[in-house]
């Protein structure tokens, strides 16, 4: 077994009781932790172990991206409003993937989360066998769903999700998941939300969907099917524990409740939702009414940034600002939402440090002016630096299931100058082949 020894680091540990280790120890046995604590009681290191040496730096629970679009076109087109952005920018791009344009597409948006203290991905996208190829080989723990839609949008179908659940699910010894999406209700129908239900419950998988992101979204819906998105899935009995919805930036207070009775878990995506212009979802009300709210950053096209620092920024101080009210999403709670919330939404046994939790973490440096100054005998200080000062270039090492997947901002498992390459060349492949499309079609 492999054991890896972290110590002399500020550790943060988001367990039940918010413990704290001024100058602590965390120990690692394979893919679990083993023992947390402070560094007076801790086990000497072994001969074999691995150790880190965390001083001046903060040791936590890796976060989790709970609404995650492996993205190829970061910047392209960004300029216009959700609906127009998708069917002239969107669509067309990851109609025209190919396996390798998704998988190098894949390898550089994880990289970059894990170069920002990302540890888990819950991604939907296209050429699941790419991305799950990727995820497994750079190390990251990731959640992968299609883009399922009506077959007349000519994107994935839900036999599309069944081969890549039998294909990847449990991969990398269980680091690999695959759950069923569906991209949103303009795209789909009742009888795709029924056909979904089923076969999650016939896999037992999850699901993860997009539910009133803009007005457009909800006024389609209406127009259609005479229920709001999110009436229509409760109707549906679409909703659930097993479900991820993404956004709800347009949830009125009958729906809130539907998602609290149902034990949905929902996605805010701040930064993504003011780019867009989208607006700002009721997360005070939703969390009032005791629904599991995590945080995702949504895809680069929409945000520019897979850090989910800035996303739990963005979290606390757009609700701050426009209810004019300081005392909404603290610091403390917004940390939490990146991390144990989002990894309850998965089901992972992640997003805190105590024993027997799986072992992804990482270390931030505080050596810097970013984190100065700053009280090391109390979390308070610390983790208002995490959500109000750090970005992601503060975090020196990513751990997922105990292996290093970057120490000294130098990723481990993979070369990032070629992955940067390989990335650029099949976006301007992709492009190239999606012209030719939109020329001839």
């Amino acid at each position: 077994m492999a054991r890896t020894v972290i110590r002399h680091g500020m550790v943060v540990t988001l367990d039940d009781a918010a413990t704290y280790h001024e100058r602590g120890t965390v120990v690692l046995d394979d893919d679990r932790i083993a023992w947390v604590g402070p560094d007076d009681q801790a086990p000497a290191p072994a001969d074999g172990d691995t150790v880190i040496d965390a001083t001046d730096k903060i040791v936590m629970p890796g976060l989790v991206d709970l609404h995650f679009h492996t993205a190829l076109g970061k910047g392209y087109n960004d300029h216009l409003p959700l609906w127009e952005y998708l069917d002239e920018c969107w669509y067309p791009l990851i109609r025209a993937l190919d396996y390798d344009a998704a998988y190098w597409a894949a390898m550089a948006s994880y990289a970059e989360s894990i170069k920002a203290g990302v540890t888990t991905v819950n991604d939907m996208y296209r050429r699941l066998d790419a991305l799950a190829d990727a995820a497994e080989e750079i190390g990251i723990r990731a959640v992968l769903s299609n883009d399922v839609a009506l077959d007349e949008h000519d994107l994935d179908t839900l036999q599309d999700n069944i081969d890549a659940f039998q294909r990847s699910h449990g991969a990398a010894n269980g680091r690999i998941q695959v759950r069923l999406g569906i991209e949103w209700l303009p795209l789909a129908s009742p009888d795709l939300l029924r056909e979904t239900r089923t076969l999650a419950n016939e896999l037992g998988t999850g699901i993860h969907i997009h539910l009133n992101e803009s007005m457009s979204e909800v006024e389609n819906s209406l127009e259609r099917f005479g229920r709001r998105p999110t009436e229509l899935a409760y109707e549906l009995g679409f909703l659930g524990p097993d479900v991820v919805a993404a956004h709800c930036v347009h949830l009125n207070d009958a729906e809130i409740r539907m998602m609290a009775e149902t034990g949905t878990h929902i996605s805010h995506n701040p930064s993504s939702n003011a780019k867009l212009g989208n607006g700002i979802a009721r997360v005070p009300e939703m969390i009032a009414a005791g629904i599991n709210v995590g945080l995702g950053h949504d895809a680069v096209e929409c945000n520019n940034s897979a850090d989910m620092f800035e996303v739990m920024k963005y979290a606390s101080l757009m609700h701050r600002a426009s209810r004019q009210d300081a005392s909404l999403m603290q610091a403390g709670d917004v940390l939490r939402m990146a991390t144990r919330h989002g990894a309850a939404a998965l089901g992972h046994d992640t997003g805190r440090l105590e024993a027997g939790a799986k072992a992804d973490l990482i270390l931030v440096e505080t050596n810097s002016v970013e984190f100065t100054p700053m009280l090391r005998d109390t979390a308070t200080h610390l983790t208002s630096h995490l959500v109000f000062a750090a970005n992601g270039s503060a975090v020196d090492t990513t751990i997922v299931d105990g292996r290093v997947l970057m120490q000294g901002r130098k990723l481990t498992t993979v070369d990032e100058h070629q992955v940067v390459r390989e990335a650029n060349a099949a976006f301007r492949r992709t492009v190239a082949r999606m012209e030719v499309v939109t020329r001839t079609s």
